[in-house]
């Protein structure tokens, strides 16, 4: 059986004649977090929907775990342990805190939500409504929403959208013990390459539907190709 955690092969998606993923593989070991990079339009989220089953149809495989999941719809996807957070929060504003992680618990097939909360640092709000906690909160509780039921891969997209910098920082910091104590895997893409590069273990760059580059962080940092393309001289 399969090391891996998170296997993609020869991805493609196409738009009429638009092609938004032109053959992306894409490899993820148990417990690594991945950052995912690129200008905008690099098909970054589109990545992310491929392996997810989100967005129509898609050529090339996804396995989980080495098992093969291509021909699952989304949703079963989630209970075979692949979930995903989205660049817009997917709270409900007028639910408590705790009621959300709950409704999530019943979709997952798993009741986690005391664990979820307490590791994400919620169990103090949850008895209150998403809407009158802090936005940096709903970030949170977003995550949270992504992680009930114990997944095994977690697909992230722009978790620390709209955060302050030590607000981003510390989400940053909680993703990485979470990955280390939960054996969860993460695929994050993030325009914040201070969360990036402080989380990461590996880093794909896309550029124009195709992987431009990979490696560590230090040579992604060395990569003159990937700084023309996307990073600029603060990274170099």
């Amino acid at each position: 059986m399969s090391t891996l955690a998170l296997e993609g092969i020869g991805l493609t998606r196409r738009y009429g004649g638009f092609a938004a993923l032109k053959g992306v593989s894409l490899q993820l070991r148990p417990g690594e977090v991945r950052g995912l990079i690129g200008p905008n339009g690099a098909g970054k989220s589109t990545l992310m929907d491929a392996l997810c089953g989100r967005g129509g149809v898609t050529g090339g495989q996804v396995f989980l775990g080495g098992r093969e999941i291509s021909g699952l719809s989304a949703q079963a996807r989630r209970r075979a342990g692949l979930s995903r957070s989205f660049q817009k929060t997917s709270i409900f504003p007028d639910l408590k805190v705790r009621e959300q992680v709950m409704v999530a618990a019943r979709m997952a097939e798993i009741d986690n939500t005391d664990e979820v909360l307490s590791a994400l640092g919620l169990d103090g709000l949850a008895d209150r409504r998403a809407a009158d906690i802090a936005y940096g909160d709903q970030r949170r509780l977003d995550l949270a929403l992504a992680l009930v039921g114990r997944p095994s891969v977690l697909l992230l997209d722009e978790p620390a959208a709209g955060l302050s910098i030590e607000e981003s920082t510390t989400l940053a910091r909680l993703l990485k013990q979470l990955a280390q104590s939960w054996k969860v895997t993460v695929l994050l893409v993030e325009h914040d390459m201070e969360v990036i590069f402080t989380v990461s273990d590996r880093i794909t760059v896309l550029s124009l539907g195709q992987v431009l580059a990979e490696g560590s962080c230090d040579e992604i940092r060395a990569n003159d190709e990937v700084v023309r393309a996307y990073l600029g001289s603060t990274f170099a």
